[in-house]
């Protein structure tokens, strides 16, 4: 009878469990590739309802940011006052049904910034336009990090843009504001 050595019975021991080791290694795999992709996959659903919920959200804010020239060069708003226009928005039952639906599916920063903005709005009151410089600077700051939490929240989490760099593309005197604003600070 021959001595086994520990050696011959690691080896063994390595045979029988290595093909063990490799079934189970590939399963956690593909448990997780499938975890992976079905995330990614909702992920991408969650990402066009959030489209959806942005573009409805912000029209009433476009209309507001429209130049009156550009507004009266289509022959379709002749004679229609847009401020009125995207105030009547603001209220209607279909932006309220929107902000639901950007409440379920908006990240949470994307939702706290745009409650930010809508109470600025509610405790203003029947106003529909910000008058006082004061006013208009609270108001695009508001807006321009709404804007700026909906483009991280659209996968450009590092950013190098703040919120007046959001607005400086659309608001002619947005820089005016930004400085009135940093020599406060």
């Amino acid at each position: 009878m021959t001595q086994h050595s520990w050696l011959d019975y690691l080896t063994a021991i390595g045979s029988v469990t290595t093909p063990l080791l490799v079934l189970a290694l590939t399963a956690v795999g593909w448990r997780l590739r499938c975890r992976l992709e079905r995330r990614v996959a909702l992920e991408d659903k969650l990402r066009e309802d959030r489209i959806g919920a942005y573009n409805k959200i912000l029209e009433p804010f476009i209309l507001l940011l429209t130049s009156d020239a550009a507004w009266q060069a289509d022959p379709r708003n002749r004679n229609k006052n847009k401020n009125e226009l995207a105030q009547i928005k603001l209220l209607s039952l279909e932006y309220r049904e929107q902000g639901f639906r950007l409440s379920l599916v908006g990240s949470d920063s994307v939702v706290k910034s745009y409650n930010d903005l809508m109470q600025f709005f509610f405790q203003r009151g029947n106003q529909s336009v910000p008058v006082g410089e004061g006013e208009i600077r609270e108001w695009l700051s508001l807006l321009g990090k709404f804007l700026l939490e909906i483009r991280r929240s659209m996968g450009n989490e590092t950013t190098k843009l703040d919120h007046w760099a959001m607005l400086e593309w659309f608001i002619t005197d947005v820089r005016k504001y930004r400085r009135q604003v940093e020599l406060l600070s």
